[in-house]
């Protein structure tokens, strides 16, 4: 595992490197490595740059099951784009099963704890229990929460994982291009069940 001396050198030495560069590095470190997308808005961004680089790197793909119609259209048109290597992880229950016996409780309330633990969390560390990675590649950018904007390109995850953000410094305008230049599709009538405001940590980063 890197320290946190290496990990800050990292920060600095790539500060301005291209995402393309940024990946290849992270692989040179450590190869056993995975995507992880919620097919948010910008996800084909991420998810382009990683496979252009890897082509069969694992694509993790954590569905709550509250996902709306436009985003489950968008997710399989880029998986078939990009001929991903997807392994999709879903709750144990189902969100029938679920509307009825808790719903989706606001984030104040008692049961909000539970129902994010069955919706993301738990897939989530199954999903990283069974491929076991030592670098974990994402889109988070500067700007979105407190949390992240104190992270930089590389970080560590909760259980030592180099967390690896390529477009970190990126603005909407400069993914907007990307998408653009490349012919990636974007979606954004996407619903996120766990968080009422878009500067709220879900629990799988910080």
């Amino acid at each position: 595992m890197l320290d946190q001396n290496t990990i800050d050198q990292l920060n600095i030495q790539y500060k301005n490197a291209s995402p393309a560069e940024i990946i290849k590095k992270a692989l040179t470190l450590n190869n056993e490595a995975v995507a992880t997308t919620n097919f948010r808005p910008y996800e084909a961004a991420i998810l382009h740059a990683v496979s252009s680089v890897e082509s069969k790197i694992p694509v993790i793909w954590c569905d709550t099951g509250y996902n709306t119609p436009q985003t489950y259209k968008h997710a399989e048109k880029v998986i078939k784009d990009l001929d991903l290597n997807i392994f999709l992880y879903v709750p144990k229950q189902t969100s029938a099963h679920r509307d009825v016996v808790l719903g989706i409780p606001s984030v104040d309330a008692p049961e909000h704890a539970l129902f994010t633990e069955q919706v993301k969390l738990e897939p989530f560390k199954r999903a990283m229990d069974e491929h076991k990675p030592k670098v974990w590649f994402t889109n988070l950018r500067q700007g979105q929460t407190t949390f992240r904007d104190s992270i930089g390109i590389f970080s560590l995850s909760k259980t030592g994982v180099l967390k690896v953000s390529p477009f970190y410094y990126w603005n909407d305008e400069k993914l907007n291009t990307y998408l653009k230049e490349n012919n990636l599709p974007n979606e954004f009538k996407y619903f996120d069940p766990t968080k009422a405001l878009e500067n709220r940590e879900c629990g799988l980063h910080a």
